[in-house]
């Protein structure tokens, strides 16, 4: 049988195309940068309790922090080879952009001007957050609006600036910004009583209020959202490899709490024969070989790290201080947002 030179020609092109699929990613600049060195270095956000605070031990605990942990057990193998570096709102990008860190895990919102004109890449979410006003209860104020005319703390170099203005202007309503250099500022300023409300992720001001107020039950969050806060991981867009890297460390922490593999019973589910879970293992096919990775890493990362889930009722869920619910940071199937690209 003949086929026209058109069709050969796409055949030869569709075999290029399979052929490359199955051929093993080259390790970028940046995996062999941290595998000389022997650790990952992580930006992480200053003091915020619950993603990324030192203890009493003198250890980094939060979400963000065992995020880099688990990017680290990928990449290299254990959680402990990170070295983390805490930054301000207005050194996180420039560090980032500079190489002094291989990875930025703040709370650092996903816009499109982050996104198009910092010459980084967001690896995706790992928290879903919104912009919201803690006061005292004693101001008696029940919602956003009744805020018209009042002084509120935030800090520079934040959407959360940005958003307030767009908030009061949007809703015809007055107020007074005051504004610090940095989110440690504004919130000592307003426990010391130089604003009414301090304005931020709500995720931030569960923490602030747990961790800084002598009776967190003598401040209240009030109910509305101002903004959406998609928070995640970034990474420098020059080394694709990296970037593939971190995100599918994340997407292997929320699909493995899609099929309910936990740190606990990991090994009990490698006898499964669910084809999908025996990828995610490493036991069936070369996933890992893509990402210039080796066949285990995912298992490795919920084994040190554990699921999704379980990273985020250890550092944030009602146990915790901070008492926060799953809601848009529960899974798809679930009513949230949280969904994994298919590891296949």
């Amino acid at each position: 049988m003949k086929i026209s030179s058109c069709a050969a020609s796409l055949l030869v092109v569709a075999g290029l195309g399979l052929a490359g699929a199955s051929t093993p990613a080259l390790a970028g600049k940046t995996l062999d940068a941290v595998r000389q060195r022997g650790e990952i270095v992580c930006g992480v956000s200053t003091g915020i309790g619950g993603f990324s605070i030192v203890d009493s031990k003198g250890e980094w605990t939060g979400l963000t922090t065992d995020f880099c942990r688990a990017v680290a057990a990928a990449a290299l193998g254990d959680t402990g080879k990170v070295k983390f570096v805490p930054l301000t709102p207005q050194q996180r990008f420039t560090a980032l952009q500079s190489g002094d860190i291989d990875l930025l895990a703040t709370l650092a919102t996903w816009t499109l001007t982050r996104d198009a004109s910092l010459g980084l890449l967001y690896a995706g979410v790992y928290f879903y957050d919104g912009q919201g006003f803690l006061v005292p209860a004693s101001l008696g104020v029940k919602n956003a609006r009744e805020l018209d005319g009042a002084s509120v703390c935030t800090a520079s170099g934040t959407t959360s600036e940005l958003n307030l203005a767009d908030y009061f202007h949007a809703n015809k309503l007055a107020f007074k910004p005051v504004v610090f250099d940095s989110q440690n500022e504004a919130r000592a300023a307003f426990f010391n009583g130089r604003c009414q409300a301090l304005s931020a992720d709500v995720s931030y001001l569960s923490s602030v209020r747990a961790s800084d107020a002598q009776a967190p039950s003598d401040f209240a969050i009030l109910p509305e959202l101002i903004s959406k806060e998609p928070l995640g991981p970034l990474v420098s867009r020059d080394d694709l490899e990296w970037f593939s890297i971190v995100k599918w460390t994340l997407y292997v922490l929320v699909e493995a709490e899609e099929k309910g593999i936990t740190s606990a019973n990991l090994d009990e589910m490698k006898k499964s024969a669910d084809p999908s879970i025996q990828r995610l293992l490493g036991l069936n096919g070369e996933l890992g070989a893509k990402l210039g990775l080796d066949a285990e890493f995912g298992y490795r990362v919920i084994k040190k790290v554990g699921n999704y889930g379980e990273m985020f009722e250890r550092n944030l869920g009602p146990r915790t201080p901070l008492r926060l619910e799953r809601n848009l940071n529960d899974l798809w199937t679930r009513g949230g947002l949280m969904y994994a690209m298919p590891a296949r």
